[in-house]
């Protein structure tokens, strides 16, 4: 955990943050489109269409934007950055049906509780996994 810690990039976490910054808008206004606009009764599946839209977003982001050192085909990162953004976006519905849809509270607070585990195993994996230099 050193080694990740000390070789970090601050310039990389800057455009990482505002990538991430711009993916979460995305996401979140999807989400508010979904529960207000459209009506949807479950901000879990309301969540779930507005991951997929954040999710394009970073991929783009990342590859273009944050990881420019990277060497892999796109396909091979594509792949495995689906697979990354598919687990935490299961884990971020997950955490938001939780906290709206079984007990209730405002799903503005569970999308943030959610969004703080998705900045942080999003970044790791990415750096780790996705687009290694």
């Amino acid at each position: 955990m050193k080694a990740l810690v000390s070789s970090v990039d601050k310039p990389e976490v800057i455009r990482y943050i505002t990538n991430g910054l711009v993916a979460t808008g995305t996401h979140f206004c999807v989400l508010t489109f979904n529960m207000q606009v459209i009506e949807m009764h479950s901000a879990g599946v309301a969540n779930f269409i507005g991951a997929v839209f954040g999710i394009a977003v970073s991929f783009l982001g990342s590859r273009y934007f944050v990881f420019r050192k990277h060497q892999d085909p796109i396909l091979g990162q594509a792949t495995a950055f689906l697979v990354l953004y598919a687990s935490i976006a299961v884990l971020h519905g997950l955490i938001l049906y939780g906290w709206t849809d079984v007990f209730g509270f405002d799903y503005r607070i569970g999308f943030l509780i959610g969004t703080f585990f998705q900045v942080v195993l999003s970044y790791l994996g990415n750096k780790t996994l996705v687009f290694k230099a």
